[in-house]
């Protein structure tokens, strides 16, 4: 059975557009089979990366020394195959979702190797992740605003050594929504992330014409100028 953990770092946690995405994308990947469950950053309230002398590296093997309930979650981390990071476009990331990625550390092991001509790291021995997934939202009607985010997951995977499986991004995600629902342009857009959340359960990856519809332009740019 694939397992996956979904980190949510939207402060809106289950009412925003993050989740709206999110949960039809996690929605696929049960409906085949797998096994998900979604953290929301901001309860989980993570203290920032703060020892300044990367203790898990070099004392601790592995172990964070700051107790939060990050505690909690290194646990679920190692026992997941596919790491879901969702987060709507800040400048560039909500601070919650920003601690925990930088708390990812003591999963990986101080084994510095260059590839490429980039220094890279590997997960240590007792973590399962193989895959890093993004879903990004803005609420800005270009693609490119997304841009950021892609950068940062990518350059995460690649530094622990991981796959890139891929991105479900949704420019003006709120253009979903109209008179208090889900418009059929939005469910459109919802389907198509179900059936990404099937395909990366079931394939481990997911088809580029399936990440083009969750994508899709809803709205003219002129209407939103």
């Amino acid at each position: 059975m694939v397992t996956a953990i979904a980190i949510n770092g939207s402060p809106r946690m289950e009412r925003g557009n993050t989740a709206l995405l999110l949960n039809s994308f996690v929605e696929g990947m049960e409906n085949s089979g797998a096994k998900v469950e979604v953290l929301y950053a901001s309860k989980l309230k993570v203290q920032p990366c703060a020892c300044g002398r990367l203790l898990c590296w070099n004392e601790l093997d592995g172990e964070c020394c700051i107790q939060d309930s990050m505690q909690e979650v290194y646990p679920k981390l190692k026992q997941a195959d596919i790491l879901v990071l969702a987060t709507p476009m800040y400048i560039p990331l909500p601070g919650e979702m920003q601690n925990m990625m930088n708390r990812l550390v003591p999963l990986m092991a101080p084994d510095l190797a260059m590839k490429d001509g980039r220094t890279r790291v590997r997960m240590r021995d007792d973590v399962r992740i193989n895959k890093v997934v993004l879903v990004g939202v803005s609420g800005w009607w270009e693609m490119e605003n997304l841009d950021t985010l892609v950068r940062i997951v990518k350059e995460f995977a690649a530094d622990a050594s991981v796959e890139f499986a891929g991105a479900l991004l949704r420019p003006h995600s709120y253009t979903m929504r109209s008179d208090g629902g889900i418009n059929a342009k939005g469910q459109a857009v919802l389907d198509a992330a179900k059936r990404a959340g099937v395909e990366l359960a079931t394939y481990g990856k997911m088809n580029k014409e399936t990440l083009k519809l969750v994508s899709q332009s809803l709205v003219p740019r002129s209407l939103l100028e």
